[in-house]
């Protein structure tokens, strides 16, 4: 059988992963790469080339990255190519009917949510934040809906108490590139039948947004211990400490629950165990946290530096200067 023709379009590190696994199967041909623009990061807002790309060059695979996939050049460029099926994980747009419609296999997603749950843009986090025990990914025949075409091939993985939005990523962007790279030959042999999704039984999920991470301690401990493991790293949960000067923020990167009552902020213990701080329902113990241009450090080490007493109340907001 001649080498399919595969057109990929991704993004972050989680697609970079099963770009990689496609690049190491003979029988795939990788023809063309599509990521989006070069952005600004970091203090010097120096223009970085996403994962996928930096991926492609090493490969020596042509680049494209459209400001619009729908742009009539971008389109040209595609039939050009004439990719036999298009692999879309991670990617940043969504596709038009028109390039759903140019390969003659279709267009393929890699999501991690096990469909018809967590349709949407942040199904890792969401995972995370309704506490789940159990997620995955799936592999999905693409049509004109936001994560609605039928699937494929899905796997399971559980959710362990320590993970956190990292460790559940790279966990399921290598299941996904796995499940990805034995599905394709059944797929295009025709051997694996579409599954149409249970739409009635489909859930949503939003774009994180920076200011998300933003705890509010009278919630109960177990939600707070959620947001924690969502966002990480990315947004980051956080709080204020209040200080003589001006309030200083900490970023929460570990934490667990503990039975322990007080009021919701308050700091009920500050020692080498931890720092203990009451909630809405029950309390956190935070391991391990950072000051704001600070690193991140144990919570022994973050009270070596700075001693806290007990009764200080930490807050979600910190009061504006004069008022």
């Amino acid at each position: 059988m001649a080498s399919l023709r595969i057109i990929f379009m991704g993004t972050p590190e989680l697609a970079a992963t099963s770009l990689a696994a496609l690049l190491q199967e003979p029988e795939f041909q990788l023809v063309a790469v599509v990521t989006q623009p070069d952005r600004p990061k970091g203090r010097t807002l120096k223009l970085q080339a996403s994962p996928v790309k930096a991926l492609a060059l090493s490969a020596q695979v042509p680049v494209r990255q459209p400001d619009r996939v729908r742009e009539a050049a971008f389109l040209a460029q595609l039939r050009e190519a004439a990719p036999d099926l298009i692999v879309v994980a991670a990617f940043g747009q969504l596709l038009p009917p028109a390039i759903l419609a140019l390969p003659r296999f279709g267009c393929l997603n890699v999501h991690t949510s096990l469909l018809p749950r967590y349709r949407g843009a942040a199904p890792i986090q969401s995972a995370l934040l309704n506490d789940e025990t159990e997620t995955g990914v799936t592999i999905m025949k693409m049509d004109a809906g936001l994560d609605t075409g039928d699937i494929l091939t899905q796997r399971a993985t559980p959710i362990h108490p320590g993970d956190d939005a990292a460790t559940l990523q790279a966990r399921l962007a290598q299941l996904g590139a796995e499940l990805l790279v034995e599905t394709i030959p059944g797929y295009v042999a025709g051997s694996i039948p579409l599954r149409p999704q249970q739409h009635e039984l489909a859930t949503h999920c939003t774009r994180i947004k920076k200011e998300d991470g933003r705890l509010d301690w009278t919630q109960p401990a177990r939600v707070l211990w959620n947001r924690i493991r969502a966002f990480t790293p990315w947004p980051g949960a956080f709080t204020h400490l209040p200080t003589g000067a001006a309030p200083m923020l900490l970023k929460l990167w570990r934490a667990e629950v503990v039975r322990q009552p007080g009021a919701p902020g308050a700091v009920l213990a500050a020692d080498r165990n931890g720092l203990v701080i009451g909630c809405g329902a029950e309390a956190l113990r935070i391991t391990e946290l950072q000051r704001e241009g600070g690193r991140r450090m144990s919570a022994a080490q973050f009270l070596a530096g700075h001693p806290l007493t007990t009764g200080m109340i930490l807050v979600s907001r910190p009061a504006r200067a004069g008022g």
